[in-house]
């Protein structure tokens, strides 16, 4: 028996040492995270708390003894309105600038707008609307509203106060009208604008 027992001690300590004859370590505990390049990795990663709030703020990032700084983004600046024409048309499209023939009715009202101290802008705007009122002519007359002449002056014969050849002449027509427009709308281009919004002026 103790012959047995001596063999299996000696038997027990050479699977101990191993095949190399060395002494295997052993094993790991269960306990200890194997060590492998990932887990250095993350070992070795950096953390980083975020405080402040996101109104615009300056947001301090803390690791360890080090703080950085994020400036905050500046307030883009206001797009300024383009700048409103003279005409104080508020509509969104304005009539361009024609020049009218000379001797025409439009020659007339051009020569009578500019001595009023208005602009190009203002006799645009005029002759749109006389455009589509009357076509500039002298005679349009409208069967339906008894409208006459090239400012459609309703009735006509309100522009006698301009002379007594209102139903024919150009010039008294127009007199008339622009005198109508002034003290009404203030300008050609607020005619205009009326117009565009209700469908007469």
């Amino acid at each position: 028996m103790g012959t047995f027992a001596g063999l299996a001690a000696i038997g027990f300590a050479a699977a101990y040492v191993g095949p190399a004859g060395l002494v295997l370590a052993e094993p790991a505990s269960a306990q200890t995270p194997p060590t492998t390049v990932y887990a250095t990795i993350l070992g070795d990663a950096q953390s980083f708390t975020a405080s402040g709030a996101s109104d615009g703020g300056a947001i301090d990032f803390a690791r360890d003894s080090y703080s950085a700084y994020k400036t905050p983004e500046p307030e883009p600046e206001p797009v300024a309105e383009p700048a409103s024409s003279s005409s104080g048309s508020s509509g969104s499209w304005s009539p361009p600038f024609v020049s009218p023939d000379p001797g025409s009715a439009q020659a007339i009202a051009y020569d009578m707008v500019l001595a009023r101290g208005w602009g190009d802008d203002q006799f645009a705007c005029l002759v749109a609307l006389w455009n589509r009122e009357s076509g500039w002519r002298v005679n349009a007359y409208n069967a339906g509203s008894g409208a006459y002449g090239i400012p459609q002056s309703l009735p006509g014969n309100k522009m006698a106060s301009a002379g007594e050849d209102w139903a024919t002449n150009p010039a008294t027509q127009i007199t008339w009208g622009l005198g109508y427009i002034s003290g009404r709308y203030g300008s050609p281009c607020g005619a205009w604008d009326h117009s565009n919004s209700v469908g007469w002026y």
